[in-house]
């Protein structure tokens, strides 16, 4: 595993009596970054209410990272040699799940949508690939290298491993209009990474064959959507599952919580199609985990909520996906059973359409997408004017490359919705008190 713990940048930081490993370090630099931080800013649902109980993307991550490790800890009792052959580590499963929404926009998939629409000429902008940048290049651990995390963790944190120019299915909607026009169905980034990172993303493939490298970049044509990529490393499909089971199950309980969605139509929509797929603990408990999920004792709840985390937990086995690669890391990954894939699906579809498609949430959204597009405006349209001045500097460097609008989306992508929402009254109305903050 030599290469996997190999760094871009090769420090020279002698640290008397550190002995901890590659991805401790890793997880330490994740944890004290700036980009980590925001996310308790950051709303995982937007709008859910005025209570200080929801999930910010900062607890959600902290959740995933919790269920990784649980993850972890069940791989390696069932397939102990297996696991050992692929060095499963548990620190660098819990870095993953911290850092995979740092690349995520203020307000949701509203401020994805503006940015992406903003940058539709400029390369695109998606927050996956927008993790990887902060990671490899922005987070300022070191002069150019961003965090210089080590080889294996980059490699566990790109879910899409392409470029989006290659995966962008052209948008048949005009340019022309006016920014309230513009509809997020039409405007939803492709899934993978930036063009201008593809330095990052070759110094991470050094040490892999051109035949596993070029195999794990395919990606599957569509005629109406995205192109979609096909693979993932086997750090990754487990930062992944346990990134979809604290979104299915958590957020469900936030939403039980708020009000927003009732116990007959979870029954009705959830509970009764879940009994369809012979799942024996599902049978067995589902009518029980029903009642307690919206019962007035708070510990019931709870009770039911890691009763189901744990069913999921339990049920994750390591196949050999693609036998064709040469990289062990490449060829495996943690999956669902098919049952129990279906089952997940039922739980996330339930909190997109009952929970994110909701009117009011989709407003907030909506919202967050207008004040995103103009702030992006106004910058574009004087930057060495209105940018604070190292970000000033970097539009500078960056705009002599061709490439200035990139670090306009930088800087607003790392903002809180708070900060974009106190900087959008400051540019646009007219009484507002300068922004005291600074966002650099």
């Amino acid at each position: 595993m030599g290469i996997w713990t190999q760094r871009r940048h090769s420090q020279k930081i002698q640290r008397q009596g550190d002995h901890r490993t590659p991805y401790q370090r890793d997880k330490a630099r994740i944890l004290h970054s700036a980009a980590f931080r925001r996310l308790q800013a950051k709303t995982q649902v937007l709008g859910i209410g005025m209570s200080d109980f929801y999930r910010t993307r900062l607890t959600h991550s902290l959740e995933a990272s919790q269920i990784g490790q649980g993850i972890a800890a069940q791989l390696k009792s069932k397939y102990a040699e297996l696991t050992q052959h692929l060095d499963l580590n548990d620190t660098l499963i819990e870095a993953l799940c911290l850092a995979h929404d740092i690349g995520h926009p203020p307000y949701g998939h509203g401020g994805e949508v503006a940015l992406h629409y903003m940058m539709r000429n400029h390369g695109g902008f998606e927050g996956n690939g927008q993790t990887f940048r902060i990671v490899t290049k922005l987070e300022p651990y070191t002069a150019n290298h961003g965090m210089n995390l080590s080889r294996r963790t980059l490699l566990g944190l790109i879910k899409y491993p392409n470029y989006l120019p290659k995966l962008n299915q052209p948008s048949q909607e005009q340019d022309t209009m006016s920014y309230r026009d513009v509809k997020a169905s039409l405007w939803h980034p492709p899934k993978g990474l930036y063009e201008c990172d593809q330095a990052s993303f070759n110094w991470l493939f050094e040490g892999v064959s051109n035949h596993d490298t070029q195999r794990f970049m395919q990606f599957k044509h569509t005629d109406k959507s995205h192109h979609k990529t096909l693979y993932k490393s086997f750090d990754c499909s487990i930062m992944e599952l346990a990134d979809d089971i604290a979104y299915a199950i958590h957020d469900l309980e936030d939403a039980i919580v708020m009000g927003i969605v009732n116990q007959s139509q979870f029954f009705r929509e959830v509970a009764e199609t879940l009994l369809k797929l012979d799942i024996d603990w599902m049978d067995q408990n589902i009518e029980a985990l029903s009642e307690k999920l919206f019962s007035q004792h708070h510990h019931e709840r709870k009770d039911a909520i890691g009763a189901l985390v744990n069913c999921f937990i339990t049920n994750i086995e390591i196949t050999e996906i693609t036998p064709e690669f040469e990289q062990d890391l490449l060829k495996y990954n943690a999956v669902f059973p098919p049952a129990f894939s279906q089952a997940l699906s039922i739980f996330k579809d339930y909190v997109y359409n009952r929970v994110i498609r909701k009117p009011e949430i989709q407003m907030l959204e909506y919202k967050g997408q207008q004040i995103v597009m103009e702030l992006f405006q106004a910058f574009a349209s004087d930057p060495q004017r209105l940018l604070p001045d190292n970000t000033s500097q970097r539009w500078l460097k960056a705009n002599e490359a061709g490439n200035g609008h990139r670090v306009i989306a930088d800087y607003i992508s790392g903002m809180t919705d708070g900060f974009a929402s106190k900087l959008y009254s400051t540019l646009f109305m007219p009484s507002s008190a300068v922004v005291g903050e600074k966002l650099g």
